[in-house]
């Protein structure tokens, strides 16, 4: 049984002060919990998932503190890949 898991959190931002709407949270499977930086981009995927009916046709931003999914995303092949990812899943 696995003991790391991934988790999110929904807010929204009003006179500069984010407001916390909701909560989620994964355990991850045993062969997950060995994803290299790149896949551990999981968590956004997982968080746009579970929050697509609050955060369609709204702008989104993500936090996140993993500076080398910083670069990843940052790259302009990359938000392509993550919307992919979105897609198939």
């Amino acid at each position: 049984m696995s003991h790391v898991a991934i988790g999110a959190m929904l807010g929204q931002k009003k006179n500069k002060v984010i407001h916390h709407i909701y909560y989620a949270s994964k355990t991850l499977k045993e062969a997950q919990e060995n994803y290299t930086t790149t896949e551990k981009l999981l968590t956004v995927v997982f968080a746009i998932k579970k929050f697509r009916n609050y955060i369609t046709g709204s702008k989104v931003t993500v936090h996140f503190h993993h500076s080398a999914i910083r670069y990843l995303v940052a790259k302009k092949d990359a938000k392509l890949r993550l919307i992919r990812w979105i897609l198939l899943r």
